[in-house]
């Protein structure tokens, strides 16, 4: 109940805009990973009538019983997969699903931070948690208390790309050798003594990329997109859309680069009368750039400030000629 008193109306990001790149019609197949509160789901599963099907993902417990939810609520048939997404979109494809448009909706949802006792934010004091499911084995404070110096720098260099990382890997070393770090808040203070003093009060929380790496390690996030991500374009159809929600660069890189890698054809030198590499796009790239959220959405979310959505559709076979 804390939890709920605690948690802001959930806000799904960019959702007009992700409507419209997707572009769901009556009869269609979608696939939403993640499912989260459900504000993408909802909106695209009212597009797809009585004949289409909906099949959202996710690996939290949670958010399997806002689906069911939602599924007694709307007109089209409907699926749920509790898994992370890659081996969830793995599954789908062993088992011949096909797609007419599939959303990827990155990072952690709104509903996992503001469930304080989660762990995941920086903002309220709870156990050191971080799972977003909370079935497996790894958590936030195995992390914090076990892994060594070395690997934690690591970690928050390159999945936080946090500036200080050697200063609170050492920090938080010294101060774990004292007593283990149990909460959010024993996490923060760590952190925010190692950080230079000047730092502290500029680009947002000093604990924010720290956390971020954390969770992004905890959860193996971006392993599961570099497997999700060429599941995904399998799963689609010829003529689908592919759509790609992402909250830091780590992450839209990623997407980037699998999208416009898809969108490239022939890759021979300019000045070579005949194509020799055989090579054609198989992709086609829905926004030239990124779409951000407009200053209308930041005013009433604040937390889409991050967003990037970048989507494609798959190329038919006349297509790509």
């Amino acid at each position: 109940m804390l939890a709920e008193l605690m948690s802001p109306p959930h806000i799904p990001v960019l959702a007009d805009e992700t409507l419209a790149l997707l572009d769901p019609q009556p009869g269609e197949t979608a696939v939403d990973a993640t499912f989260g509160a459900g504000g993408h789901a909802r909106r695209i599963a009212e597009r797809l009538g009585p004949a289409g099907t909906l099949i959202a993902i996710d690996r939290d417990p949670a958010a399997e019983e806002r689906f069911a939810q939602l599924a007694a609520e709307v007109d089209c048939a409907t699926r749920f997969v509790r898994a992370d997404f890659a081996t969830a979109l793995e599954g789908l494809v062993a088992e011949g699903v096909r797609a007419d448009c599939v959303l990827l909706d990155l990072g952690v949802s709104s509903m996992q931070i503001d469930t304080w006792e989660r762990g995941f934010s920086y903002s309220y004091d709870a156990p050191l948690d971080m799972r977003m499911d909370p079935g497996q084995e790894l958590d936030a404070r195995t992390v914090v208390n076990t892994w060594d110096e070395r690997r934690l720098a690591r970690v928050l260099r390159e999945l936080g790309e946090e500036r200080y990382a050697r200063q609170i890997a050492r920090a938080i070393v010294r101060e774990r050798a004292r007593r283990p770090l149990e909460t959010t808040n024993e996490l923060v203070e760590v952190v925010k003594a190692a950080v230079p003093a000047p730092a502290r009060f500029a680009g947002g929380h000093p604990a924010k990329r720290t956390f971020q790496a954390i969770r992004i390690a905890v959860n193996g996030e971006l392993e599961q997109l570099d497997r999700a991500l060429p599941a995904a374009w399998e799963l689609l159809r010829d003529g689908g859309r592919l759509a790609g929600i992402s909250f830091h660069s780590l992450e839209d890189r990623r997407v980037k680069r699998f999208l416009a890698e898809r969108a490239r054809g022939c890759v021979c030198p300019p000045d070579l009368p005949v194509c020799a590499c055989g090579r054609t796009a198989e992709a086609a790239l829905l926004s030239r750039r990124a779409v951000v959220p407009s200053p209308e959405e930041l005013a009433d979310n604040p937390r889409a400030s991050s967003a990037r959505l970048r989507a494609a559709r798959k190329l038919r076979p006349e297509e790509r000629a």
